[in-house]
């Protein structure tokens, strides 16, 4: 891997990910994105961080055609998020939600992770072998006949990574994936995502979590990214923290963590 992108060695990599002069106003007026410009190759592992209100949320929901209507363009592997290709592009890009409950319903864990890949056409052996190797990415193999509500909170969330993995997605969105997680939970999840091969865009507070995961971190606020660079880099910028209300933990140095 290289050491400053994450991406696999071996040159230029093409973009999983191609964000142009995103802008986006919401129907009250509020401008949320100003002209966003956004490259994530692939393979790459990405930390998205920035206060609330940066635009974050309204920057994901445009990599699958959630929300539409801005100008500028958006590229998933070099298919446009627009109306006549939302199909595909929902199929390459998968958010995995900070509440796992927002993404499972079905009455099993098997249920649950079947759902998107049957509902794409797929059925018999290849969608048994599509969710079987889901879930044992995320090692909830043993757990796909139990009802999703009897699982812990941890368990929870990665069987709703799972539920996008079925999916095979080209990029896995994650939208602040160690929150409300006790430490081990959080340590297996990092473990998991550590291992995926995949282009991961990762929506988060925890910058800990962010330096572990992510070699290269992009600062949004405002509406615009003020800082795109190697994470530890960012983090150990004291200017670029205070002025964009980025705070460490109180005592961790991110220059004396082994990545």
């Amino acid at each position: 891997m290289d050491p400053v992108t994450g991406a696999p060695r071996g040159g230029q990599l093409p973009p999983s990910l191609e964000v142009s002069g995103l802008a986006f106003a919401y129907p009250d007026g509020h401008q949320a994105l100003f002209g966003v410009d956004l490259v994530v190759r692939r393979g790459e592992r990405v930390a998205l961080l920035g206060p609330n209100g940066a635009g974050k949320t309204t920057l994901v929901l445009h990599l699958n055609g959630i929300l539409t209507g801005g100008r500028g363009q958006v590229r998933v592997g070099g298919v446009p998020v627009d109306a006549e290709h939302l199909r595909e592009v929902r199929q390459r890009v998968g958010i995995v939600f900070q509440d796992p409950d927002d993404q499972l319903f079905m009455p099993t864990v098997r249920q649950d992770v079947a759902f998107g890949p049957a509902n794409c056409g797929l059925d018999g052996e290849e969608l048994r072998t599509r969710v079987e190797r889901a879930l044992a990415q995320v090692g909830m193999a043993e757990f796909a006949d139990r009802p999703p509500h009897h699982l812990s909170f941890g368990q929870r969330r990665r069987v709703a990574v799972a539920t996008v993995l079925a999916m095979e997605p080209e990029i896995l969105v994650l939208d602040e994936p160690s929150s409300n997680l006790d430490p081990a939970s959080r340590r297996e999840l990092a473990e998991v995502l550590d291992a995926l091969d995949v282009t991961v865009l990762m929506v988060t507070h925890d910058l800990p979590y962010a330096l572990q995961l992510c070699p290269r971190a992009v600062v949004l606020s405002g509406g615009t990214v003020v800082a795109d660079g190697p994470t530890r880099e960012l983090l150990c910028d004291e200017a670029l923290m205070r002025q964009h209300r980025l705070e460490l933990p109180f005592g961790f140095d991110p220059r004396s963590v082994r990545v």
